[in-house]
């Protein structure tokens, strides 16, 4: 926002819309590798059942965590102006 409570510029909007979009995205991502690891071996060796039916309920459950948690961490790190580190410069804040 402009800082005076107003609306925000295009700019900061579509800063916002690339922020928000890149989360979903890696969120997903994430979300999908967590459940591959941990249900993969149920999928693709020939475990008994009850271990089996174990692993997909762990990934299952595993999966909507890690998005969400991704989704949040991504937009509060946004929110805050988190900024990545660039070796051999100074911070904008220093």
């Amino acid at each position: 926002m402009d800082g005076h409570g107003g609306r925000p510029h295009k700019a900061e909007r579509d800063a916002l819309t690339v922020e928000v979009g890149y989360a979903l995205v890696s969120a997903v991502f994430l979300a999908g590798v967590v459940f591959a690891a941990v249900a993969g071996p149920a999928l693709f060796l020939d475990l008994p059942g009850l271990l089996a039916a174990l692993l997909l309920r762990v990934g299952l459950a595993l999966a909507p965590v890690v998005f969400v948690v991704r989704v949040v961490c991504v937009l509060v790190d946004y929110r805050r102006g988190a900024q990545p580190s660039q070796p051999g410069r100074t911070s904008p804040d220093s």
